[in-house]
């Protein structure tokens, strides 16, 4: 898109510290983070993010990974 670090702070809403540091550490807020992808029109990048998954709780994801393990033979 051809941005500056401020053409897109000022596209977004987010102030350009904010952006800074974002490409610096990484670190954000997730509302920042949203505005930034809704300013390049990236918002469908977070689908996965976001999706449903298959579990109702934790509690059955876990098990479910438990069930699946399988352990490695040991070489002698």
């Amino acid at each position: 898109m051809n941005l500056t670090q401020q053409g897109l702070s000022a596209r977004s809403g987010v102030p350009l510290a904010s952006y800074r540091r974002f490409e610096r550490t990484g670190k954000i807020s997730l509302d920042g983070l949203l505005h930034i992808a809704y300013a390049l029109d990236a918002l469908n990048d977070f689908d996965q993010v976001f999706a449903t998954h298959k579990y109702a709780t934790l509690d059955e994801a876990l098990d479910a990974n438990r069930k699946n393990r399988k352990r490695g033979k040991r070489n002698e």
